[in-house]
């Protein structure tokens, strides 16, 4: 089984922005604003987080009028929901072959 820290590269797996990636597939297309709110980040750090992602082909973004201003709104790749998809997979198998190691109070050893 591939290591937690090589399968993924360094931009997929940085906790911001898979917290990020996270929120914009749960929600299908989120604003600045809105990850702005829900992830309690400057303009600046979230800016730069965001531009990592849609370099690296993750995240698409589009602006769009709402109102009498212009809001970006960003949206998973197919790429980017390929990639968290395969990282979901790879939690579950790791959730699933490490069980026969942790009993019912959840202490980690042999299985009876």
């Amino acid at each position: 089984m591939d290591k937690l820290y090589t399968r993924f590269d360094g931009v997929f797996f940085e906790k911001t922005r898979l917290s990020l990636l996270t929120l914009i597939i749960q929600e299908e297309s989120v604003s600045f604003n809105t990850l702005k709110q829900q992830l309690d980040m400057s303009d600046g750090a979230l800016y730069t987080h965001l531009e990592k992602l849609v370099s690296a082909g993750y995240v698409a973004k589009r602006r769009e009028i709402a109102g009498t201003s212009v809001q970006t709104l960003y949206s998973a790749s197919e790429e980017g929901k390929e990639r968290f998809r395969e990282y979901l997979d790879f939690l579950e198998d790791m959730i699933t072959s490490h069980k026969s190691f942790t009993d019912d109070s959840g202490i980690k050893g042999e299985t009876p």
